[in-house]
């Protein structure tokens, strides 16, 4: 009987292309136009997490039919067009196929998984299926609704109290699903509301990342994205550590992720690694580190296909020759990330590099500039990051203002200069980091002076009044 039942199961079709969604992309990357997404979703009002893996996910048909709210954002971006006409299935057609049971959709004995249909974007509906109950999968699902929309509130991303007794079974495609969206959280809460108020809340994830790779997987490829997975986490959770002022910590967590990547011999996972390596020397005042962390994550990352990516680590290395005062070395990195910036977006782009566009490209910049002591230039790429920067990316349009704040205070420019810090006040509400607090107290110093100047006392006694980050 049991044979019976295997054999008169459906097998699954493969997924069809839906072309028609990747035709309204039109010339757009995947992460350009993920961006877009975000945009039209804040338009009205919804929030969802679309980044370009979402995009391919659609485009590969994957994802037959889109949860609310994101068929809302589709509706709103292509007005007069219905799902079907997006390259959707009707949602009648795929309502209930998480219900089968396991006996019904995949043989006893079946060596291999069967395709996952769960989209892991899906913050609004549930489905029924027993493979996801598991603990490690509950621990990184727990509260996905609630995460998304109390911002700053617990990410609920914690080990479950009763899993310290229970062995833990094999993980599957859900919990890399899951490791993969918990990672794509941090980084959305971050890009909104900066450090300081995720980095502690997020070492239980990292735990129980690293618990689901000592658990093994069922297959290679489900190892391979766990490992990608867990270091992605990990530099995400050194990130946090890095922007809130806490750079031991940081640079345990750099290390953790760029061994990870070796071991699984992940190219794109250490060029990652080394790029925020890169990043971290140059703000701990190592900048020779920071010359050869770039030069490492470029060798990396030469065989990946990503000139976008090679753009940003020719910055990180321009970043490290200014700290060593080499104006020539910081110029000659310049002018290469800037060419490879030129040669546009593709498909080779790394998931993480959503935030990086022109804006990112003239805030590393100014940074580069400042360092060198060249005011009027690092105020003039200070200014134009701030006014290219997406709006979705709160954090780093603090951080433009505070950057030019500090570039117009240095170059003699106070009354400016207050006027842009008044502009990164504004912000600090939505946003809590430590490395934007220390540039603007480096700029009220410089200020001090000058407090007779126009606006430059109402800046300083504003400042004054700030809450000391913890």
């Amino acid at each position: 009987m049991a044979s019976s039942t295997v054999t008169s199961a459906q097998p699954e079709r493969p997924p069809r292309p839906n072309l028609a969604f990747r035709r309204l992309r039109g010339k757009r990357s995947p992460a350009e136009f993920a961006a877009a997404v975000r945009r039209a979703a804040r338009e009205i009002g919804e929030r969802v997490s679309c980044d370009a893996r979402y995009v391919g996910r659609v485009e590969a048909g994957e994802i037959r039919c889109p949860n609310y709210a994101y068929e809302r954002v589709f509706l709103h971006m292509f007005p007069g067009r219905t799902l079907t006409d997006l390259g959707f299935a009707p949602r009648s057609s795929v309502r209930g196929r998480q219900g089968r049971s396991t006996s019904e959709s995949r043989g006893a004995g079946e060596p291999y998984e069967t395709y996952d249909t769960h989209d892991p974007h899906d913050l609004y509906e549930t489905h029924d299926n027993n493979e996801e109950s598991d603990v490690l999968r509950r621990a990184f699902m727990t509260s996905g609704a609630t995460v998304a929309a109390a911002s700053l509130g617990p990410l609920g991303l914690a080990f479950d109290a009763a899993a310290a007794g229970r062995p833990a079974r094999r993980a599957g495609t859900g919990e890399a699903g899951a490791l993969e969206e918990a990672v794509r959280r941090i980084r959305l809460l971050d890009d909104r509301h900066g450090a300081d108020g995720l980095y502690r809340r997020a070492a239980a994830p990292l735990r129980t990342a690293y618990a689901l790779l000592d658990a093994g997987a069922s297959r290679q490829a489900t190892a391979d994205r766990l490992y990608t997975g867990a270091g992605e986490l990990a530099i995400s959770v050194g990130w946090l550590a890095h922007d809130s002022g806490r750079f031991d910590d940081a640079r345990s967590h750099y290390a953790e992720a760029l061994a990870t990547a070796r071991m699984n011999g992940d190219a794109g996972l250490e060029a990652h690694a080394f790029c925020n390596m890169a990043f971290l020397a140059r703000d701990a005042g190592r900048p020779r580190e920071a010359v050869r962390a770039a030069q490492a994550a470029q060798r990396a990352a030469r065989p990946l296909g990503s000139a976008r990516l090679m753009s940003l680590l020719a910055l990180r290395e321009a970043g490290g020759w200014a700290g060593l005062a080499d104006r020539v070395g910081c110029e000659q990195a310049l002018v290469r990330a800037q060419t490879f910036f030129e040669r546009g977006p593709s498909d080779a782009d790394p998931e993480w590099m959503s935030f990086y566009g022109e804006a990112e490209l003239e805030g590393l910049e100014a940074q580069c500039w400042s360092t060198l002591g060249d005011w009027p230039r690092a105020t003039r790429h200070a200014r134009r990051a701030g006014d290219l920067q997406d709006p979705h990316f709160t954090r780093n349009l603090a951080l433009y203002s505070a950057e030019l704040a500090d570039d117009l205070a240095r170059g003699g420019r106070p009354d400016e200069a207050a006027g842009a810090g008044m502009r990164c006040l504004d912000l600090l509400g939505e946003v809590q980091s430590s490395r934007i607090h220390t540039m603007l107290a480096g700029t009220a110093r410089v200020l001090l002076p000058h407090r007779r100047a126009s606006g430059v006392s109402t800046f300083l006694d504003r400042h004054g009044a700030l809450p000391r980050p913890a």
